[in-house]
């Protein structure tokens, strides 16, 4: 090899970058917070300037001059705005990708700038401050050989019957009744929920089916069958309803409520025969058809009653030390994803729009400290994915959307569009995550199966909206307001 090879470059090589001179200084600002203060040198500012004029000076048009040859006290003079932005936001890149990249905190979500705040000075060192949310710092439980007892049950052809009831019940006729409301019922309703005479919120024409209990998204009413049995079209009802602890408006927060019922009319249903015909009408080329899938739903959903039932073991087991502060605003904006992520299992597992719309407005009523404990669960059981570097790839994230689309019979390409644009394919991605670290605990478990059905409850009319707080569009996309079960 000559000398003249020897000191050659290899072809293609990049100069690596060199390091901003940076004093940084980190400091806790809370739970889960830190404060970070930051000082660039003078001689990186100066720098990042030439560099950035260097780049003008090489594109920039300006009469009387031919691009690339502008002067640089020109282009420093004519384009003084454009280059302290430019500036600006290169200092700011630069900086914050070398913070992360030397310490070991692990930020959440982007750092809590103003941008208009921060300028550039003429002269002396550059310095900034922000404050930014990071994953809580924690050691893992231990969580192998965790003793697990795994609920188990036999799915029985009465539970059979009583699915394809209920399915069939949504295809049923619907026609105008004279009489006295009987459960079962579907009343049409104006309602006004009224605290020291003043009404605090109205619903008008909503469709409930008279069940036991009439659930909303920060309240529940018991005994609703009893309630309107034996009214009327025209008829008024009142009783009393308490608005849950966690509701949108705080000064309503666990204060009962006077409901106001006026029953507008009375329908009932009558549900179709269980026979090739309707079979045919909801899709299945005969009844046998229908009953097999029935089947396989039921299996699907015991799958997921077991899987919900060690999960909780699990998460009890593994978060008991997880005595950390999570801070509140983070659990407040974190409430939907969660919601969001208990629908997508549900939907996955082939439940009716009608029980994940009853599920939806139950977790409602305890949104912010069952999002609280679903965070700390995310936390360990994201710690426990990334340590035993369980990772989550294209396929699996198709495979789940394929088997969402089919159980609803939507087109996957419609579904992954609808998870993308409601944000849920980075939730779609964190729970096939969580799942696997899940299931790498359960792996090395020790079971025990016990003979243990899960109390289900199908006696629910839930309303897709708050009585105390803004309407908010139901997660499950396929609800509609007031769904029987």
């Amino acid at each position: 090899m000559t000398a003249e090879e020897e000191t050659t470059p290899t072809e293609g090589a990049v100069a690596e970058k060199p390091k901003l001179n940076l004093d940084v200084k980190i400091d806790n600002s809370g739970p889960c917070r830190k404060h970070i203060s930051v000082k660039i040198k003078r001689e990186d500012i100066d720098s990042a300037i030439n560099d950035t004029v260097r780049e003008f000076a090489g594109s920039a048009s300006v009469p009387g001059f031919r691009v690339g040859h502008v002067p640089a006290d020109l282009v420093r003079k004519r384009f003084k705005t454009e280059l302290t932005d430019q500036v600006k936001q290169r200092l700011l890149v630069e900086s914050l990708e070398q913070i992360s990249a030397e310490n070991e905190f692990d930020p959440i979500n982007e750092p809590d700038l103003d941008m208009d705040a921060i300028e550039i000075p003429e002269e002396g060192d550059f310095e900034y401050e922000f404050d930014v949310e990071v994953r809580p710092e924690f050691e893992l439980p231990k969580y192998e050989g965790l003793k697990i007892e795994r609920p188990n049950w036999e799915i029985t052809d009465a539970d059979i019957d009583a699915f394809m009831q209920r399915y069939a019940a949504q295809y049923g006729e619907t026609k105008d009744k004279e009489g006295e409301v009987v459960e079962g019922d579907i009343i049409n309703c104006n309602v006004e929920f009224i605290k020291d005479g003043e009404v605090i919120n109205k619903m008008t024409e909503l469709r409930l089916q008279v069940r036991s209990t009439l659930r909303f998204h920060d309240a529940e009413l018991k005994d609703f069958d009893k309630l309107v049995s034996g009214s009327k079209a025209g008829d008024i009802v009142e009783t009393e309803v308490k608005i849950s602890d966690e509701a949108e408006k705080v000064e309503l927060r666990g204060e009962p409520l006077k409901a106001t019922f006026k029953i507008n009319s009375v329908h009932e249903t009558e549900t179709p025969e269980l026979d090739d015909e309707l079979a045919t009408r909801i899709g299945f080329p005969d009844i046998d058809t229908f009953r097999k899938q029935v089947v396989d739903t039921l299996e699907r959903q015991r799958t997921y009653e077991q899987r919900q039932a060690t999960r909780r073991q699990v998460l009890e087991k593994i978060t008991e030390s997880a005595d950390w502060d999570l801070p509140e605003n983070l659990v407040l904006r974190q409430v939907e994803n969660a919601l969001r992520r208990e629908i997508l299992e549900m939907q996955q597992a082939g439940f009716t729009r009608q029980d994940i719309q009853a599920h939806e407005n139950q977790l409602r009523q305890n949104a912010v400290s069952t999002t609280r404990q679903a965070l700390k669960e995310h936390f360990v059981l994201d710690r426990i994915a990334s340590t035993e570097e369980l990772n989550v790839d294209m396929r699996e994230i198709d495979f789940e959307i394929q088997m969402m689309a089919m159980q609803s019979g939507e087109n996957p390409r419609r579904a992954r569009s609808r998870l993308v644009k409601s944000g849920a394919i980075e939730n779609l991605e964190a729970q096939i995550r969580e799942r696997k670290a899940i299931d790498f605990i359960l792996g090395k478990a020790e079971f025990k199966d016990v003979d243990r059905k899960p109390n289900t409850d199908h006696s629910v009319t839930a309303v897709a909206r708050p009585i105390a707080g803004t309407v908010t569009e139901s997660l499950d996309e396929e609800e509609e307001e007031g769904g029987e079960e």
